[in-house]
C-alpha cells in the first residue's frame, strides 16, 4: 500500500526520530511511504487561535504536495484532526495508530518492550477522531493505541485514575493561561507517577512534549516516548 507521510512541525523541528520512527515503523508494515519535501505547516496554530483566514497559504500547499495520495499518515491526532475538517483533499488523512488498526487492519503487533507504560490520550485523538472511548460514556471500551501495544511480550499497560484527562496543553492555550495549563500537566503526570507508569506515551508529540517539560523541571523519574518509537522498537 503507498501512503504520503506527513510530519507535522513539532515533530519536524523538535523531534524528528518520532518522524523517522514512523517512517520506519509503515514501511515494516508493508506500506510503500512517500515524503512530499515541499510540505510545511497545515495552519492548525492560526486556525485554533482564530485566524483561519490566513491559513489559506498552508491550505493550498498542502493541496500540492498531497492531493495525489489516496492515503496520508500522520503521527499526530491534532494536526489530523485539523485537515479532516479544514482541508479539502482527494485522499484521506489518518492519525498513525488509526491507519494501522483501521486501514492496514492489523490488530496485535508481536514485538517486545519490557517496560510499564502509561498512555496519554491526547483530547484530539480521543473526543476528535474517535481513537478511543471516552470514560463519561456508558458504552463499550476501546482504545486503538492500546490494542497495539498490548499484546507485546513484557510489557505492562498501567491503569490510570483519570485515563483520559487533558494534559492542559491545548496550543496556545498553554501560552495564554500558563497556570492553569501547567497545574493541568502536574496533575497528569502526578497521575502516572501514582501508579507506576516508567514510559509514558501518547500520539500527540505536542502533549508528550508539555509533559515531558514538567517532568524534567520536577526531576521525576519517567522517560517520554512518542507510540510510533514505542512499536517501531518493540517489532524490530
Amino acid at each position: 500500500m503507498k501512503v504520503a507521510l506527513f510530519i507535522p512541525c513539532y515533530i519536524d523541528q523538535f523531534y524528528p526520530k518520532v518522524g523517522i520512527a514512523t517512517l520506519e515503523l509503515l514501511e515494516k508494515l508493508g506500506c510503500e511511504v512517500v515524503f512530499p519535501e515541499n510540505q510545511t505547516c497545515c495552519g492548525q496554530p492560526m486556525a485554533n487561535s482564530g485566524y483561519e483566514h490566513e491559513t489559506e497559504g498552508c491550505t493550498s500547499n498542502f493541496q500540492n504536495n498531497f492531493d495525489e495520495y489516496e492515503y496520508i499518515v500522520a503521527p499526530s491526532g491534532s494536526c489530523t484532526l485539523h485537515i479532516k475538517e479544514h482541508i479539502p483533499i482527494k485522499g484521506k488523512i489518518y492519525e498513525l495508530t488509526e491507519f494501522i488498526t483501521d486501514i492496514l487492519k492489523i490488530e496485535t503487533l508481536e514485538g517486545s518492550f519490557p517496560h510499564k507504560v502509561g498512555l496519554h490520550q491526547s483530547c484530539h485523538g480521543l473526543r476528535g477522531l474517535f481513537t478511543a472511548q471516552m470514560s463519561e460514556l456508558n458504552a463499550p471500551q476501546f482504545s486503538k493505541p492500546e490494542q497495539l501495544l498490548k499484546n507485546f511480550k513484557g510489557i505492562e499497560l498501567i491503569k490510570l485514575s483519570r485515563k483520559d484527562e487533558c494534559c492542559g496543553f491545548g496550543g496556545t492555550f498553554c501560552v495564554t493561561e500558563e497556570a492553569v495549563s501547567v497545574r493541568m500537566g502536574q496533575d497528569r503526570v502526578a497521575d502516572h507517577l501514582k501508579n507506576g507508569t516508567e514510559i509514558l506515551t501518547g500520539g500527540d508529540t505536542s502533549c508528550l512534549m508539555h509533559l515531558e517539560g514538567i517532568i524534567r523541571r520536577e526531576k521525576h523519574d519517567i522517560k517520554v516516548m512518542h507510540i510510533a518509537e514505542i512499536l517501531n522498537q518493540a517489532i524490530s
